[in-house]
């Protein structure tokens, strides 16, 4: 299809000029206002705006401001048509944000040649941007396929499949859509936090890697001194995180990978490791995680136990209300009884 460009000039011969020199490759609408211009383009978005810079009403420095302060008209590429090339005047038009100008009266050949390699420029930063987009995409999800792969490597050491890792996203996942829907953490659980939380949460146990596998795979209870070193992992996860992952992902990401590793067994009222830390002292990324962590352990079977059902994990985190967890988010995790059934029926 034929690219589209608008004309705005209060010369009516100038729009005559215009249609004739570029209808033979474009598609052309003009129009003889900056008024009328908008109201073109409340229905219509042109390739590229020509656009006369001396106009009654509203001129076209006056048009350009309006262009550029909506973010669908200010991606629009715009030719200033001006009789007055002075110095001032052209740097006045680039200053504004305009690709090029084209003096009065028009000369066919350079008029035509200003249009096509605007165009084509324009066609080549749209490509260009649809490239990098595409390449940023492959190299996010290869980096989210890492992740997923380590955190399963991870899981297996101790008897678990990567189902945990699958299970305790998508719990993470419903608690958060359940707190968006209550507008709990509202300013905190921005698209951007929300994102890197999904990505983040299959690492939360990567320091388990420091872990002896005498102690992750042993069958029967631990004893003190093992415990100890279990909970080590903790600690030991948001120092791998901040010293191996800074380097090739964002900090913001990082920063809430390190949280969640280091701070998922912190509890609401103390008493948790590896930092005894209370209340909101608690990044909310790991006492989000907390929640959906401590659930799934308690209703999946490990090597030392049988899973329990729905309602006895329920009642088991009741009594930690306040406790372990935070009230208000676990309030929302319980609330969401029925879906929590479903999603385990999937997963």
């Amino acid at each position: 299809m034929k690219k589209i460009i608008l004309v705005v000039d209060d010369d009516k011969m100038n729009l005559v000029v215009a249609q004739k020199l570029l209808a033979e490759e474009y598609r052309v609408a003009a129009v003889n206002s900056g008024e009328l211009a908008f109201r073109y383009l409340a229905k219509n978005e042109p390739d590229l705006v020509l656009l006369d810079i001396q106009m009654p009403e509203m001129d076209g420095f006056e048009v350009m401001q309006k262009l550029q302060a909506d973010d669908v008209w200010s991606k629009i590429p715009v030719i200033f048509l001006t009789a007055d090339r002075t110095e001032k005047t052209e740097e006045t038009c680039f200053q504004m944000g305009a690709v090029d100008y084209i003096g009065k009266p028009f000369v066919p050949a350079i008029m035509l040649q200003r249009v096509r390699r605007t165009l084509e420029l324009e066609d080549y930063q749209k490509n260009l941007e649809r490239m990098v987009e595409q390449q940023l995409q492959r190299i996010t999800q290869l980096q989210q396929d890492i992740i997923i792969t380590m955190a399963n490597l991870i899981e297996s050491r101790d008897g678990t499949t990567g189902e945990h890792v699958k299970r305790t996203s998508a719990y993470v996942n419903l608690l958060i859509q359940k707190m968006q829907e209550k507008g709990i953490y509202r300013e905190m659980l921005t698209p951007a936090y929300i994102n890197y939380m999904q990505k983040a949460s299959p690492l939360h146990d990567i320091g388990k890697i420091t872990v002896p596998d005498r102690i992750l795979q042993k069958p029967g209870m631990l004893t003190k001194e093992e415990y100890d070193l279990i909970k080590l992992h903790a600690e030991a996860g948001g120092r791998l995180i901040q010293e191996n992952m800074k380097r090739i992902v964002d900090k913001e990401f990082v920063d809430i990978a390190r949280d969640m590793a280091a701070c998922h067994h912190e509890k609401w009222g103390g008493g948790g490791y590896p930092n005894d830390l209370q209340g909101e002292e608690i990044p909310l990324s790991a006492r989000i995680l907390a929640i959906a962590d401590v659930f799934d352990a308690l209703v999946s079977e490990r090597q030392y136990k049988e899973g329990m059902s729905l309602e006895q994990a329920f009642q088991i985190m009741e009594q930690e209300r306040g406790k372990n967890f935070e009230p208000v988010l676990l309030d929302v995790f319980l609330d969401a009884e029925d879906e929590l059934r479903e999603l385990m029926k999937e997963l």
